[in-house]
């Protein structure tokens, strides 16, 4: 269904919503409540047009629909599409897309059942005209290449049943979901033609803007076939048809020449249904069958996706070693049957686990779906139609491949002769102790030929291929290595330097990663590759390394790093020499961000703008010198800026939602700086009461996790959640204190504690928070460390902790349930830092654990937990609530039913926040307790309305 409005949104921007108050800016300071965080409204992924003119934003209220702002860089021209996410502009510039959501008023009153249901919508603007056109029911849509022609393909329509239809044949009783084809509309954007498709089950734009390949498929009518579309005219050419071959994935080359296609049989249901592959030449109008598709133990299923390499000489497809059909299990279906004991086995419900398992269970019960639909890629190679396999059972990811995506990266589609690949298969058993490692290998696209080049490498540290795939680099225990294809040789590049290339930071139980490769040149000759503050140049040849930053990182502690914002459809950025590079630059003691230029193979840093902001590099054009860019303070709302890529500092604001924080009473935040009682020197962030008074002590609530200053510079998240909100308990009398925490590894509790007390006592002594009056409120992690820190000090008055560990010794071997992956691994070698098994070191898990101390606590402590919680059991907060109840403790306990780790019902997370303002309202000013901490609350059940 489509729907046109005859009165298109069109106005300036100063009008910047549809709900936006004409009075903002204008009005004196209102108080920050629950009511104005629902409505206060945020900006998310912004895009660009690839000529850097339209600029289009999603706008996102805490509650409530969001809208998309498109606005035209060059006569400030703006348009609102209400109701609209996720846009995306076409190559010209002259239409945006979005999708258009169902209301949150239509999924609040649609009864459950039926809300996976409730159709999705979209909307078209044209920019030049101003009209917006609404289409319903829309299941995908995508602009081609040019942005010449726009494809919406909605939701198959609900079938008749067999017996209504008269036509459908009598092997159609029943048609799978994943065999319906539904209806394509095609629009010529340039001249308003279209054409609807009928049964399209798969379709794809070639990269030249000219064609348009279609599969159609209907097995109720016995119909079936491939066509290719000229986007010009609106026309279909049937390059083949059949009465019972399903067609599957389709492929188009970048220079338009090669058609291909899978097909099988349609009478066998699609689960166990074998596909072969076939492909056209349109130059030579021939159409092949590629045999080699479908021999040595592998063939093509439902899943086998097809791609072109970007020379178009050569087709990437998946395939499997065999096709089956799917497992079923027999019913009862005789008197006989309830008493047959192969029978009643069958209809066994078992789950068998044992020892030597590569994954335990629940892991694998996750990884189920993503291994039934994996496929190993191979490559057929056009010219010869040699068929070569590069990955397998053995090594069976490409490593710039992501099953659960496209696993076709332009990287891939760009090589020539080599590709990266990767095997996790013989660390898999360790994951449940140890984390997560691979081996890497170098395939040969030619041969199929492996050579593995990394053995246990951690999964995170992928190594990198250089453009013309004669260099490799990677980074292990501590030094960066290059490595020569040709001459199968290795050169530490970093061991002779004094400068560090391993995380400064590190304080887990693991070796330290590095800090990231950057671009290579793109003639191979050389690379870009960080230290904690400083950008080196690596020779390929010499193996020499040029600091591009000439030192001034370390030396005046800025963290530089190339920007780099392109979408990760696109290559990975390559540099030339002499080009002048845009960097990024963090100063670890300002908190301050900058811009800084650079250029390649040439020492120095020239400052371009730089102060006590934060920056955010967020998207550039692909085709014109534009950046879009935010800059935000606490008390600056991240609007967006445009500018060269170059010149930053000469920009235009393009956006103005700090409006709403200017009407609502602000705090102020600053940098505090302390020394721990181990001399430890450590920073925080202290955000002062909206209204504070100088020499006036507050309540403070301290809130925490690990490295918290670099958020000086960040405006607080403007939502309900599990957090406190800082704005809102600013503006409510409290201070707020962000302190870093550097951890030890075996004592990761005490470490807390000293970071924590020393933090808030040297806040004590500046006179800005009440000795008395001192909350503390951490989540996971946090939460751990909160219910951990009020066993050793009677510092804090009252304490929130959510979804915390309370018992390491029971959490060990529990099970992070939204990956199936057991908690062992995160005490080993991970966040929570013990260094050792539970049978090696068992008084550490004692000693790091708040219920084994529960009986020192002086603290009164709220725990909170989703009793779905998919990271920590939640069985941990009983634990320790009952604990603190046998021990006679003050403890409340909210648990939130069907809730995971983070809540994700807006009710429960107004409910959280508000109890949670209460809670240290109480303690921490006295006011008159809720019932609901002095009494509890009585079970109760309700009738929904």
């Amino acid at each position: 269904m489509e729907k046109t409005l005859k009165s298109p949104i069109m106005h300036f921007f100063v009008l910047i919503s549809l709900i936006a108050l004409p009075l903002w800016g204008q009005a004196a300071a209102q108080r920050v409540t629950p009511s104005e965080i629902m409505g206060f409204e945020a900006l998310d992924k912004p895009v660009i047009s690839d000529d850097g003119v339209i600029l289009a934003v999603e706008v996102k209220p805490d509650r409530g629909d969001s809208h998309v702002l498109v606005k035209n860089i060059n006569t400030q021209q703006s348009f609102t599409l209400a109701g609209g996410i996720k846009p995306r502009i076409s190559h010209d510039g002259r239409f945006v897309l979005a999708e258009k959501p169902p209301t949150l008023w239509l999924l609040e009153t649609t009864p459950k059942a039926k809300k996976e249901k409730l159709p999705s919508g979209l909307i078209l603007l044209d920019t030049v005209t101003g009209q917006i056109t609404q289409f319903d029911d829309v299941k995908q849509a995508e602009f081609n290449e040019q942005g010449s022609s726009f494809a919406l393909w909605f939701n198959p329509k609900q079938d008749k049943s067999p017996a209504e239809d008269k036509e459908a044949h009598s092997l159609s009783l029943e048609v799978n979901e994943f065999d319906k084809g539904s209806s394509l509309l095609l629009l010529n954007l340039m001249t308003g033609q279209r054409l609807t498709i009928d049964h399209v089950s798969a379709f794809r734009f070639d990269k030249q803007g000219h064609t348009l390949a279609v599969a159609q498929n209907d097995i109720t009518h016995q119909f079936h076939q491939v066509g290719l579309v000229d986007l010009a005219a609106l026309k279909l050419q049937v390059v083949k048809s059949s009465s019972n071959k399903q067609i599957g994935h389709v492929a188009l080359s970048d220079n338009g020449q090669y058609f291909s296609w899978t097909w099988g049989e349609a009478e066998v249901p699609p689960f166990g249904r074998e596909y072969a592959l076939s492909i056209m030449d349109r130059k030579l109008k021939t159409i092949t069958l590629i045999t080699d598709a479908n021999k040595d133990h592998w063939t093509l299923n439902r899943y086998s996706a097809l791609q072109f390499s970007t020379d178009s000489q050569r087709l990437f497809l998946g395939r499997v070693p065999q096709v089956a059909p799917e497992p079923m299990l027999k019913s009862v279906a005789t008197q006989q049957d309830l008493f047959n004991i192969e029978m009643l086995r069958q209809q066994r419900d078992l789950v068998v686990w044992q020892g030597d398992d590569e994954r335990i269970k629940p892991h694998e019960i996750k990884e189920y779906d993503k291994e039934l639909t994996r496929n190993y890629l191979a490559v057929l190679h056009l010219k010869s139609h040699q068929l070569v396999q590069l990955s397998d059972q053995k090594v069976p990811d490409l490593a710039q491949t992501d099953l659960e995506e496209t696993p076709f990266t332009a990287s891939l589609l760009a090589a020539k002769r080599y590709v990266l690949a990767s095997s996790d298969l013989p660390y898999r058993k360790m994951i449940t102790w140890a984390g997560f490692y691979r081996d890497f290998y170098l395939v040969d696209l030619n041969t199929g030929h492996k050579q593995r080049i990394l053995t246990q490498q951690p999964s995170e540290q992928v190594p990198s291929l250089s453009p013309k795939e004669k260099w490799i680099l990677y980074y292990q225990q501590g030094n960066v290595f290059l490595y020569d294809i040709v001459k199968i040789k290795r050169f530490n590049l970093t061991s002779q330097l004094k400068v560090p290339f391993a995380d400064e930071d590190h304080d887990y139980p693991s070796n330290a990663p590095n800090y990231g490769f950057g671009p290579w040149l793109a003639d191979d000759s050389a690379v870009l590759v960080y230290d904690k503050y400083d950008i080196w140049q690596f020779n390929s040849d010499s193996h020499t390394g040029l600091m591009l930053t000439a030192g001034e990182g370390r030396e005046q502690k800025i963290q530089y790093r190339l920007v780099d914002v392109k979408d990760e459809t696109q290559l990975p950025q390559t540099l030339v020499k002499d080009e002048p590079i845009l960097l990024h630059g963090y100063n670890e003691q300002t908190k301050g961000d900058g811009f800084y230029v650079a250029k390649v193979s040439q020492k120095g840093v020239k400052t371009l703008m730089s102060g006590d902001y934060k920056l955010t590099a967020l998207a550039q054009s692909k085709d014109a010198d534009r950046l879009v860019y935010s800059k935000q303070r606490y008390d600056l709302f991240p609007d967006l800026y445009t500018s060269n890529m170059l010149s930053p500092q000469i920009n235009v604001k393009q956006t103005d939602f700090d409006a709403q924080k200017r009407r609502l009473a602000w705090g102020q935040a600053e940098l505090v700086h302390w020394t721990n009682g181990d001399g430890q020197p450590l920073d925080g962030v202290f955000i002062k009461p909206s209204h504070y008074v100088e020499g006036q002590s507050y309540p403070v609530i301290v809130y925490f996790y690990r490295f918290m200053s670099d958020r000086l510079h960040v405006f607080p998240d403007m939502k309900l959640n599990h957090r406190p909100n800082f704005a809102w308990f600013a503006d409510n009398g409290y201070g707020i204190f962000l302190p870093d925490i550097r951890f030890e590894i075996g004592r990761p509790g005490d470490a807390s504690v000293r970071a924590l007390t020393s933090g808030v006592q040297h806040l004590i002594d500046m006179g800005l928070a009440k000795p008395d009056a001192i909350g503390l409120q951490g989540h996971s992690w946090a939460g751990y460390q909160t219910a951990y820190v009020i066993t050793q000090t009677p510092l804090f008055k009252a304490a929130v902790s959510g979804a915390p560990v309370s018992n390491m010794t029971s959490a060990y071997s529990g099970i992070r349930h939204g990956t199936g992956l057991a908690r062992q691994f995160q005490y080993e070698t991970g966040q929570s830092r013990i260094g050792k098994s539970l049978y090696q070191a068992p008084l550490d898990y004692v000693e790091n654990s708040p219920v084994f101390y529960a009986d020192k606590i002086q603290t009164p402590l709220m725990l909170m937990f989703g009793d779905k919680d998919e990271a920590v059991p939640w069985e941990q907060g009983i634990e320790m609530y009952l604990a603190m109840r046998r021990l006679g403790k003050p403890v409340v306990f909210l648990q939130y039913k069907d809730e995971p780790h983070h809540l994700k019902k807006y009710p429960n997370k107004v409910d959280y926040s508000l109890r949670m303002m209460a809670y240290f309202d109480h303690y921490l000013k006295e006011k008159p307790a809720p019932e609901w901490i002095m009494q509890g609350e009585a079970y109760q059940e309700y009738q929904r309305d």
